[in-house]
């Protein structure tokens, strides 16, 4: 029989801080998005409803669609140079 804990997450281990930042705000904080990402939070915590939350899921949406380009275009030319 399976365990019932995920192979790719180590649930016994102890944070090393009191408050140890959640990775996924860590990688949303590398992308410049992280306002937008707030701001979609807040707005689903005032009105428990994504569909009244469109313009800040969007406007998050967009940033992230263009730090993707952003990072394509990074590592195209990585290999271009690589190569």
């Amino acid at each position: 029989m399976s365990s019932a804990r995920p192979s790719g997450h180590d649930w016994n281990r102890k944070p090393n801080t009191e408050e140890e930042e959640d990775p996924l705000d860590q990688m949303i904080s590398r992308t410049g998005c992280a306002a937008f990402h707030y701001a979609v939070q807040e707005c689903m915590a005032e009105h428990q409803d994504w569909r009244k939350c469109q313009q800040q899921v969007q406007s998050f949406k967009d940033c992230m669609s263009k730090h993707q380009k952003q990072r394509a275009e990074e590592l195209r030319k990585l290999r271009q140079t690589a190569s």
